[in-house]
């Protein structure tokens, strides 16, 4: 694995991966077994990137049964999640791409198992220098408690890192950790939505670390 002083941390879902069908079967039958009607799909899709709680409680889920809720969903997803999520189709090359100038993490709001079972599905986990999921912090993005457990657990001492996500919770939480960030098209969230929290905004993940090796060449 690259020694290098610059860090690019990457989102997951949205950002290098597509699990957007498994997501919301997982929804469907969490949904069906409390004998509720399914959720819309566009509704539970735009919601990607925040935590599972907060997904279920926007999809009318009382505080009292997220949890019942979360391990129906749990239960399911782990058994269709390799096979209904895919790599997006610039991802293998951005993370090559960044693999070669910077030391790479992930910092997602899955948990780190299921985030390091599709890394390694998809025979990039090795260049990862960690993974932080939504279990390995108290706080979730947008603070900056992912951000700083990542810079930690890879080893520290950079002189930029860059955070590349697909939603306001990526960029967020960059600016609550002091680094630098780029936002994608390739997820969740709008355009305009984007816009209102950084001007740096690229197609996907391949087009992002393009921009960083454009940036730390100056």
């Amino acid at each position: 694995m690259l020694e290098s002083d610059i860090g690019i941390f990457f989102d997951l879902d949205g950002t290098l991966i597509d699990s957007a069908n498994a997501i919301y079967e997982g929804f469907c039958v969490a949904f069906r077994k409390h004998g509720q009607r399914l959720p819309q799909r566009e509704r539970v899709v735009a919601l990607i990137g925040g935590t599972l709680e907060e997904m279920f409680l926007k999809n009318g889920v009382s505080q009292s049964e997220i949890g019942s809720y979360i391990q129906s969903y749990k239960m399911h997803y782990r058994k269709i999640s390799l096979e209904q999520t895919s790599l997006l189709p610039t991802a293998y090359e951005a993370i090559m791409e960044a693999s070669k100038i910077a030391r790479l993490a992930v910092v997602t709001t899955k948990v780190h198992a299921s985030s390091e079972r599709l890394l390694q599905r998809f025979g990039v986990l090795h260049c990862f220098s960690c993974v932080v999921g939504r279990d390995d912090t108290k706080e979730p993005k947008p603070s900056k408690e992912p951000i700083l457990k990542a810079i930690q657990e890879s080893g520290g001492q950079y002189r930029r890192i860059f955070m590349i996500g697909d939603t306001p919770y990526d960029i967020l939480a960059a600016k609550n950790a002091n680094i630098e960030s780029i936002a994608v098209l390739s997820g969740y969230s709008s355009l305009e939505d984007l816009q209102k929290l950084t001007p740096n905004i690229t197609q996907n993940a391949l087009s992002a670390v393009k921009k960083i090796q454009e940036w730390v060449k100056k």
